[in-house]
């Protein structure tokens, strides 16, 4: 989906305490640029930021970094922040714009990453796209090296092929897929998981969203 351009983005992430501007600046640095020590999640592909301001409110125990490359969809998003934060100090969410496929070169191992989310991405239908899915081996990969051990990704999508697909990726690149289910909101998924716009409207629509959590294991020896 394409966003108009917005000429207010850009001013108001560069006079926002908790956009990040240079992102590679802070690689094996996040956890220094939070008030608190504490776990550091991570939303790949944010959109407009409900989903994660409202995450990042409820649980202020938690770190979260949201990315996202359009710098206009990051300025609706800071705005979604400062709306649901209200009077609250922002302390535990960082923004920042940067192209996911090469999210390796802003993250590391010493960013010890806890979660990850994967909510509603592009599914990359055709063959010869595949390989940029978010879920792709080759993507998931360079997850491996900076998720913390044991570290999860919570994956949700409408789309059968991606979400069918996926569970070989997963595998290949060395993940446990600790639960699975094709309709999450009749399943018996004891979690409580916040609802994104985009799960909304799929649901309206008749259209279950499908719902995993994968966990980081040792890749086998060769």
């Amino acid at each position: 989906m394409r966003i108009r351009t917005k000429p207010w983005a850009r001013p108001e992430l560069y006079a926002c305490d908790y956009f990040i501007e240079q992102p590679e600046q802070c690689k094996g640095k996040w956890n220094q640029l939070f008030s608190k020590n504490q776990p550091l999640h991570l939303e790949l592909g944010c959109g407009k930021g409900v989903f994660i301001s409202e995450l990042a409110y409820q649980n202020p125990n938690i770190n979260y970094l949201a990315v996202d490359i359009s710098m206009d969809i990051l300025g609706v998003a800071r705005r979604n922040v400062a709306q649901i934060f209200g009077e609250t100090p922002v302390e535990n969410l960082k923004l920042t714009s940067f192209n996911i496929e090469y999210i390796d070169g802003v993250l590391n191992q010493q960013d010890a990453i806890q979660r990850i989310y994967i909510y509603f991405c592009n599914p990359w239908s055709k063959k010869r796209h595949k390989k940029r899915r978010l879920t792709h081996t080759r993507q998931l990969l360079k997850y491996r090296e900076f998720l913390a051990d044991n570290g999860e990704i919570y994956f949700k999508t409408d789309d059968d092929e991606l979400f069918e697909e996926s569970f070989e990726y997963f595998e290949q690149a060395g993940f446990e897929i600790v639960y699975q289910t094709r309709d999450l909101h009749h399943s018996d998924y004891p979690e409580d998981l916040l609802t994104t716009e985009h799960e909304i409207k799929f649901t309206e629509q008749g259209i279950p969203t499908k719902f995993l959590l994968a966990r980081k294991t040792n890749l086998p020896q060769l």
